[in-house]
């Protein structure tokens, strides 16, 4: 009966590790899918901007004279 209570205190405690690895598990790669998010979005943001900047920028006219240049 001693043996039987043995394995079975030692069964649980198994299933406690195994069960408190797993939990490691999962938050940790909850963590790294979170970082790859927001790498994507803020990839996604500079990409944006950039294009934005670019529309932007060639939307200014070239040859205008300077304000302190005297005609």
């Amino acid at each position: 009966m001693r043996n039987v209570e043995r394995l079975t205190s030692l069964k649980s405690e198994l299933l406690d590790i195994f069960m408190s690895m797993e939990v490691v598990e999962h938050e940790q790669r909850s963590r790294t899918a979170a970082q790859r998010h927001l790498r994507a979005r803020r990839g996604i943001e500079l990409h944006r901007e950039f294009k934005r900047l670019s529309r932007d920028i060639a939307e200014l006219p070239e040859d205008e004279p300077a304000d302190d240049e005297v005609h």
